[in-house]
């Protein structure tokens, strides 16, 4: 079991911001930048391109009113999306409002917020979807 299993599954704390039957995204807890978002699937596949077609079909469809809703949250150019799935054993893209290709850099030092910071970013981007 991953750790994103375990958040799905309720067994860790997370700030939801979407979930259907197939896929369910939250807010990244060490993000790039503010509204950082991870997408991932309820079934537990390493890598990304080992998901069954039907997921890879249709997890930007989920992530599309999410990526609309970022960009409505946060002041920025456009949701930037990446699929880099080192850090957990687990399919998943990280969605980012971003101005530049500095914004998404996984080089660059991560945040440090407060719950209460996470939460207004939470139900920003929760207000933004249709």
């Amino acid at each position: 079991m991953t750790i994103f299993s375990k958040i799905i599954a309720g067994e860790i704390p997370c700030y939801k911001i979407a979930e259907d039957d197939k896929f369910f995204a939250f807010l990244d807890i060490f993000p790039l930048v503010k509204g950082h978002v991870l997408v991932t699937t309820k079934i537990a596949v390493d890598k990304f391109f080992d998901l069954p077609d039907d997921y890879l079909n249709t997890l930007l469809v989920f992530a599309k009113p999410i990526a609309n809703a970022i960009e409505k949250s946060f002041d920025c150019n456009r949701c930037g999306i990446s699929v880099i799935g080192l850090e957990v054993p687990h399919a998943h893209v990280h969605l980012m409002p971003i101005n530049s290709e500095k914004d998404i850099s996984f080089s660059q030092n991560k945040l440090k917020l407060s719950p209460e910071e996470f939460i207004a970013i939470q139900q920003k981007i929760i207000c933004n979807l249709p």
